[in-house]
């Protein structure tokens, strides 16, 4: 009995090694697919890196060389011609950052960002210059002035009214130099509007505002926004850049090639761009799609030259948070029920 058990037992053994000695070329087979997977993933990790380092050589190259290019005509334009042609090379400039800014190091892409507003704080600066002395004709707006007087005998009613009809020129603050650009400053609870034939291509700065509804039809060249409170502001498609600077509670409409939004909270910014928007010492920011429109906007787009069909309203960079895997707390998306506003 003891030999048949054996006997028996002998075959299950057999069986049993027979079968570990099948399983083991599956595990090598496992382990050398594997490696071959991580092998190919590294190749492809430094080929990938090989082409953002070419792509970024490239961008370099060609950044320096069409900003040395914008900046010669800005400072050796002596015509209105000069100028308009460093502004058409200075969207170019906008552009090319605008398609770069996927592989493009933080670093850079700010440095970037920080040249394309200097130069168009230059670009400002030498449009005024070579504006026709006619924008000075302090007699008409005398004269303006006192039949505004004599309409609207009220202070509150003749401050909207120098408000609405014909604001004086505001001094714009920093940035290089100082230039004289249009918009609103120091008004509080009013309705303030501007017409497309007014904006066209013009730098407008609108600073210190409280609880006020700004619309802005047409197709300005950059906007600012600085120290409003608890205001509205609504605007066509921008050419280039907007900028929001220490305000707070407020809400944005607007298009643009470029938004930065620095030292703001709790403001919700309704955003078409077509690069990547950037905070920067910010909290409470909500993003959602543009959705203002009014007649002849299709027209302010053309003018503007954005693309319309390109929109990253929810592709955010915020410079003070550097953590790739995990969201900035600073800022987030609007949800959808909340974007449903009645604009007028």
């Amino acid at each position: 009995m003891e030999t048949a058990s054996c006997s028996a037992a002998a075959p299950n053994g057999a069986v049993g090694s027979q079968r570990d000695r099948s399983l083991v070329p599956e595990r090598l087979q496992r382990r050398e697919q594997e490696r071959q997977l991580e092998v190919e993933r590294r190749k492809q990790k430094r080929q990938n890196q090989e082409v953002e380092e070419e792509k970024s050589d490239f961008f370099t190259a060609a950044f320096s060389r069409e900003r040395a290019a914008v900046e010669e005509l800005l400072e050796g334009g002596e015509s209105m011609e000069q100028v308009e042609e460093a502004a058409a090379r200075l969207q170019g400039l906008q552009k090319l950052l605008n398609d770069s800014v996927l592989f493009l190091a933080a670093y850079d892409l700010r440095q970037g960002q920080e040249a394309l507003t200097q130069l168009q704080a230059t670009l400002a600066v030498r449009r005024q210059e070579l504006q026709p002395k006619k924008r000075f004709a302090f007699k008409t707006r005398r004269k303006d002035a006192a039949s505004a007087a004599k309409v609207d005998s009220a202070p509150g009613a003749l401050a909207a009214k120098d408000n609405l009809a014909s604001p004086q020129p505001l001094k714009e603050e920093g940035g290089i130099g100082s230039s004289w650009v249009f918009g609103f400053s120091n008004v509080e609870s009013q309705v303030l509007e501007k017409r497309a034939e007014e904006l066209h291509q013009r730098d407008v700065l609108l600073t210190e505002l409280s609880k006020c509804t700004v619309r802005l039809y047409g197709n300005p060249n950059t906007l600012r926004l600085a120290k409003a409170r608890s205001c509205t502001v609504l605007c066509g498609p921008v050419s280039t850049s907007v900028f929001l600077e220490d305000c707070s509670d407020c809400v944005l409409a607007v298009a643009c090639q470029q938004l930065r939004v620095h030292t703001t909270r709790d403001t919700r910014i309704f955003l078409q761009v077509t690069s990547r928007a950037i905070v920067e010492d910010c909290s409470g920011i909500q993003f959602a799609p543009y959705t203002w429109s009014y007649p002849g906007i299709d027209k302010d787009f053309e003018g503007s030259g954005l693309d319309r069909s390109k929109n990253n309203w929810n592709d955010v960079d915020d410079f003070n948070w550097l953590a790739r895997d995990v969201a900035s707390p600073n800022w987030s998306l609007l949800p959808e029920e909340e974007r449903m506003i009645q604009w007028d």
